[in-house]
């Protein structure tokens, strides 16, 4: 508990033990006013000096106001008790607020602890911190172990352990070394770095992703909009309802029947008001309803799923088509070596002729078999390199002429080569004239993709598509291991948009539309669907400002956890209007009726209001979703 939410606890203490003390002691008439008057104002003159402020800046019809009118009007009547416990019980339902929003607001500030306080800047052989926001574009900056790196940059010294945490949620560290890129928010671990930064800090990762976070209490969802305009207009008409309540019946007795109400009867009416008051006090929506948003959105931040508003969690939760763009979603979008075939000599043989041939080459192609070799590569082993372009190249590697290429170099060179019934790049290589084998090189799937597709459709999306600017049998083959339904190949990025907007015309009035991209080259999609998500964020600009929401790490399984933890959220929201509209409607007739006392008066307010703040703060726990 902070200092200011101690205080209440502490006056609601001191009230209560007053008001049980005083309700035993046998004192009648104006001493035992006076003495009710002391706990009544220790809990309770907050509450009324912001009713009065609000009746002076003509903003009335507040919960202040009605709780100020209810408890008055208890006092006034002999009902000493029922007025202190009113405002008693009102208090320690804001105590179990004050604490609710607290516990979703620190999720939010330990995201926020990724802003970094200061940047090294070496000068003279010492390091002298500076305001990250003074360091240019270009500077060279140096991240000791357990700091911050402040601003996107490259390592242009230095090898670490990186913790990402705070950014995606994840506890698994990230090896870095000289030449890397690294993003701002991320906690140095091991070694000293030196990193000459990319951006300004304004501009960097860490200011972008707190920017969002900020700003997405702005985006209101449809159920918040609703509550905003239906207390609005609920809590005047409460109010004049209850006036006519306390009113009009014996008014009617006296001209219908010519019976003039005697005080007590007419006391008996206003009580009735003043318990319908306290019954319609809208607190429990008022309040639940945002703080299941926020709470929801906090929970989601804690485990890198960056939504920006409340109306994107609630589109979210009523996905039922997700479309993928393939390469960096479903795959990671670097070619590996994925097989070997047909070899006459060890694979291990075959990879250190072809990595060798290909060692003067940039191309992916070159590097993945480099890779895939794993070893140093010794140049001087490699003589008489050509490039023959579009084919491949021809060397001499220890003195034996190797040809590495496609298979219209080896028609080329009249060598007979073996064809490949798997999907990829087939990297033929022949030795000395003769066919050695070929080497399949494809786009690997990521680990967890087909697990995200098949959690998908239990989590209730009906319909997976797969979107692809490469051949249709690469897209066909991957389409067929992740058991994904629908699947367009060879396709432009305005292709895309057009495929997009396709489904979008056949789906559901209610069913949403989701595009997971990479957010780099997606943008364009990435704002044509319902809700745009973006993947793999980290240190992506394009990710952060096109789509709705931003999955900092490259994880597909974090798409089923975000949408999970969009029902989850709406579900909450939707248990708390049905339970708070359900017990106000009951409460509000019983009282009517003179069925209800102050005491049923103070559950349908306060108690239905903590049972809805505590059904809020679950939208918190998410890990496990």
């Amino acid at each position: 508990m902070n200092k200011k939410q101690k205080k209440v606890l502490i006056r609601i203490l001191v009230a209560a033990a007053l008001m049980i003390l005083l309700v035993f002691m046998p004192i009648e008439g104006y001493v035992r006013l006076a003495l009710f008057m002391i706990p009544y104002l220790i809990i309770g003159y907050d509450i009324l000096k912001k009713a009065v402020k609000g009746i002076l800046n003509r903003q009335v019809m507040d919960e202040n106001f009605l709780m100020a009118v209810a408890t008055i009007g208890a006092i006034v009547l002999g009902e000493y008790t029922e007025g202190v416990g009113v405002m008693l019980f009102y208090q320690i339902g804001e105590l179990f607020q004050s604490y609710a929003v607290g516990k979703s607001r620190k999720n939010i500030s330990e995201l926020m602890d990724i802003r970094p306080d200061y940047a090294n800047i070496e000068k003279d052989g010492t390091l002298e911190k500076v305001d990250p926001d003074e360091v240019e574009i270009g500077t060279i900056i140096v991240v000791q172990p357990g700091e911050k790196i402040p601003i996107d940059g490259i390592i242009i010294e230095g090898k670490t352990t990186l913790n990402t945490s705070a950014l995606t949620g994840e506890s698994l560290p990230k090896d870095a070394q000289a030449g890397d890129a690294v993003i701002s928010g991320c906690i140095n671990m091991t070694g000293v770095l030196k990193i000459q930064t990319t951006k300004e800090f304004g501009e960097s990762t860490v200011s972008k992703i707190l920017d969002l976070v900020e700003n997405s209490s702005s985006k209101k969802s449809k159920s918040e909009n609703f509550i905003s305009k239906f207390a609005r207009y609920y809590t005047p008409a409460v109010c004049y309802s209850a006036l006519a309540l306390a009113i009009l019946p014996p008014l009617v007795k006296m001209i219908l029947f010519g019976l003039t109400p005697g005080w007590s009867e007419w006391g008996d009416w206003i009580y009735r008001a003043l318990t319908f008051l306290v019954i319609s006090c809208p607190c429990a929506l008022v309040i639940s309803v945002p703080l299941s948003f926020f709470a929801g959105i906090g929970g989601a931040s804690n485990v890198g799923v960056l939504v920006k508003g409340s109306n994107y969690l609630e589109t979210l939760s009523q996905v039922k088509y997700v479309v993928f763009d393939k390469t960096g979603t479903l795959t990671k979008g670097t070619f590996e070596v994925s097989g070997v075939h047909h070899n006459v000599m060890e694979e291990e043989a075959l990879l250190e002729y072809a990595a060798l041939a290909e060692s003067s080459s940039s191309h992916p192609i070159s590097k993945s078999l480099r890779k895939a070799y794993g070893k140093a590569i010794d140049r001087d082993r490699v003589t008489e390199v050509e490039e023959i372009s579009g084919n491949g190249v021809t060397a001499k590697v220890d003195g034996k002429e190797v040809a590495v290429g496609n298979a219209k170099l080896m028609k080329q060179l009249g060598i007979s080569y073996k064809e490949c019934h798997q999907v990829g790049t087939i990297v033929h290589v022949a030795i000395e004239g003769v066919y050695a084998g070929h080497i399949l090189i494809s786009d690997v799937l990521k680990p967890h993709a087909k697990e995200a597709i098949q959690k998908l459709k239990k989590a209730g999306v009906k319909n997976v598509v797969m979107l692809t600017g490469d051949a249709d049998s690469v897209a066909k083959q991957v389409a067929g291991t992740l058991g994904i339904d629908q699947v367009y190949s060879e396709l432009l990025p305005a292709d895309k948009v057009a495929k997009v907007e396709e489904l979008l015309a056949t789906k559901g009035a209610k069913e949403k539309l989701a595009f997971v991209g990479d957010g780099i080259n997606d943008a364009p999609v990435l704002s044509r669907a319902d809700i745009g998500i973006a993947m793999g964020a980290l240190g992506s600009d394009a990710a952060i400002e096109a789509a709705d929401v931003v999955l900092m790490d490259d994880d597909p399984l974090k798409i089923v956890k975000a949408i999970r933890i969009a029902k989850k959220c709406l579900r909450i929201v939707h248990e708390n209007i049905y339970f708070a509209i359900g017990i106000k409607v009951i409460c509000l007739i019983l009282g009517a009726l003179g069925m209800a006392e102050m005491w049923l008066a103070i559950f349908a307010d306060v108690g239905v209001m903590v049972i809805a703040v505590l059904n809020a703060i679950r939208a918190l726990f998410v890990k496990n979703l």
